[in-house]
């Protein structure tokens, strides 16, 4: 009886398993619901932090100050909110013979097929990567508007692989439009409505994936970068992550970062996908005056755009969040 029993529970451990994958593609391996692990429910994800915390802070008062933080930032009532409204999940993908890491978060009823967004990531290598605070804090709040989103980590984040590099908007830019393929084997996600979004070094990787991708409807950047060489004098120390990603850097500096800045290739650009720049004027990673250019160069090249910014703002938006996204949303309901 019990050899019954337990060839009834794997079969059905099984099905479960097959059931909760978001990706139906048998290149798809390794998916893994976003809701796992610490990330269970909300004690045990703070229970978490608060250890993390513990081994960096020792007062007590500022232990106390960062949990505050942290309950301000997410909260049980949010954290509920997204886990009962919405299905996430890991994966693993293979380009160009490497296995890259991406996500994808869905609202789990909807009215039909749902607008895709394909999300780019700021930051490089590990640095940056999409944790499961950042899915909550930036990409949540999009999904639940009623958007299927997925996004890369880009290839060598978050594995041990060393021939698998991030090159800073290199051969990584596959891993974005390599996404694509997989966007029809999402159930209730619409291959026909498919936007594209990115913030800092993602607002690159997208321009430089829409010049590779065709059925790309609209796209929007959040403190992208648009003129990487001119943006060395604005942050100097941007170069040590230039010299340690980018391939033949020391000798085809220009190049290389020209290859990388939409400004140096505007009329290269779709010219019926309209294009949203967001930025703080306060931005001291990624100085205001990168969207600013750029929204003139569309601008000159009648390629259909809208400049947002927001006064004395901070990389991340900080203080327009909220405004922020429904800038997000409501451009891509207007143009998926």
């Amino acid at each position: 009886m019990n050899k019954y029993l337990l060839i009834i529970s794997l079969a059905i451990s099984s099905f479960s398993t097959q059931a909760s994958n978001l990706i139906n593609d048998e290149r798809v391996t390794d998916q893994k619901s976003c809701f796992t692990w610490i990330f269970t429910d909300y004690a045990s994800w703070r229970n978490g932090m608060e250890k993390k915390f513990k081994r960096k802070i020792k007062s007590e008062e500022k232990l106390n100050q960062a949990l505050t933080q942290f309950d301000s930032r997410f909260g049980k009532e949010r954290f509920d909110f997204y886990q009962s409204n919405l299905s996430c999940s890991t994966f693993n993908y293979s380009v160009d013979g490497n296995t890259v890491k991406g996500y994808v978060i869905k609202p789990k009823v909807s009215k039909g097929k749902l607008p895709v967004l394909i999300y780019n990531r700021g930051g490089n290598g590990n640095f940056g990567g999409v944790v499961f605070g950042s899915m909550m804090h930036n990409l949540f709040p999009i999904a639940n508007e009623g958007f299927v989103i997925i996004g890369s980590q880009y290839r060598g984040t978050f594995t041990k692989n060393s021939s698998a590099h991030d090159e800073f908007g290199g051969s990584d830019v596959n891993d974005v439009t390599a996404l694509l393929d997989y966007i029809p084997s999402i159930e209730g996600a619409d291959s026909q409505r498919v936007g594209m979004y990115g913030a800092s070094r993602g607002g690159m990787q997208t321009f430089l994936a829409l010049k590779k991708a065709k059925n790309v409807k609209a796209v929007a950047t959040i403190a992208g970068n648009s003129d990487l060489l001119k943006g060395l004098e604005y942050r100097p120390a941007m170069e040590k992550v230039y010299k340690h990603r980018i391939p033949e850097y020391e000798s085809k500096k220009i190049e290389e970062l020209e290859k990388r800045s939409v400004l140096k290739w505007v009329t290269d650009l779709p010219p019926n996908v309209p294009i949203l720049l967001l930025h703080g004027t306060n931005d001291k990673r990624v100085s205001v005056n990168h969207s600013i250019d750029l929204a003139a160069a569309l601008s000159k090249n009648n390629i259909h755009h809208k400049l947002v910014l927001y006064p004395d703002d901070n990389h991340g938006l900080m203080q327009n969040k909220e405004k922020a996204n429904k800038e997000l949303v409501g451009w891509f309901r207007k143009y998926l």
